[in-house]
């Protein structure tokens, strides 16, 4: 389902690791697992409101019941922004959605947003298809003004994005791992649009379909910027070679882009995990894709 940011990841760079429509569930957890989630069970009324059925099962960032994920809203102007996109949002042959559902008539129900539940297991090895699928996903978008809440959203992405992109100082060393960015970093003239955030790890894959788009945080960058944030990500957290960049650099302004990407996450990190979060592991996996984006910004 459509989703907002989670800092639950054991491994990955902070925002959603749930692969929440995946049809795979585990039994509900105890009352202990659902608070480190910042949730709670969704109540049998909001489960037969939206029309989902039986105990919900949690899939570690939002709940299934039958055909149906629900999820506590975190910020609703977003997640009404989304669902009306969503819903309208015609079929492609490139990729698919999980289509929000309604509550008598409204995408909110006491507190509550609920999504059709999609086929597909998230697969970081296929970083090429995860970057296709979000590429024709931004085309498909591409057509929508920009949201009046990406104004007011104040959280530690949007933060991070806003120093990312020059509209909010740096304010941290973060581990030392900022400096040579900004030092690299120079203007990028593309147009902006809306994005996917947070690709790898949300978008899932099941034989015979196209890959499913999920957990949509909603950015306004040029498109390649969310390319560059899933190739970042994918460099630190899951295994990919520095093949990966180099298959993507013709994208216009990549090495900027790169930077941005990692200032991105590397803020963002320094405000959701604190000082102490910065384990000698974390910036070891940051240092060499730092290293790769600084390059490729003096070649671009």
């Amino acid at each position: 389902m459509t989703g907002d940011h989670d800092t639950s990841a054991p491994t990955g760079p902070g925002p959603s690791p749930q692969g929440a429509a995946s049809p795979e569930g585990g039994n509900v957890p105890s009352g202990e697992v659902v608070a480190a989630f910042g949730g709670e069970v969704p109540s049998g009324e909001v489960v037969a409101a939206f029309g989902g059925v039986g105990e919900p099962v949690w899939l570690g960032g939002a709940w299934r019941a039958g055909p149906l994920v629900l999820k506590r809203v975190a910020f609703l102007p977003e997640t009404l922004w989304r669902a009306e996109v969503l819903a309208s949002l015609p079929e492609s042959p490139e990729f698919r959605v999980a289509r929000p559902v309604q509550a008598s008539g409204e995408w909110v129900f006491h507190g509550w947003e609920a999504a059709r539940l999609v086929a597909g297991e998230p697969d970081v090895r296929r970083q090429d298809d995860v970057l296709r699928a979000g590429a024709a996903f931004h085309a498909a978008i591409a057509h929508l003004p920009r949201p009046d809440f990406l104004d007011v959203r104040d959280d530690p992405w949007a933060h991070g994005d806003r120093v990312a992109w020059e509209e909010r100082p740096v304010t941290s060393d973060a581990a030392g791992l900022l400096a040579p960015l900004v030092r690299a970093r120079r203007p990028v003239g593309l147009p902006s649009q809306a994005v996917h955030g947070d690709l790898p790890g949300n978008v899932l894959f099941a034989p015979g379909l196209p890959p499913a788009i999920i957990d949509w945080p909603v950015y306004w960058r040029p498109a390649p910027w969310a390319s560059a944030v899933a190739v970042a990500d994918a460099l630190c957290w899951y295994g990919a070679t520095p093949g990966l960049a180099a298959r993507w650099a013709h994208l216009p302004q990549w090495g900027q882009l790169l930077v941005r990407a990692l200032i991105y996450r590397i803020v963002t990190d320094d405000l959701t995990l604190g000082e102490d979060g910065w384990t000698q592991d974390r910036v070891a996996a940051y240092h060499p894709v730092v290293d790769l984006a600084v390059t490729c910004a003096r070649r671009s």
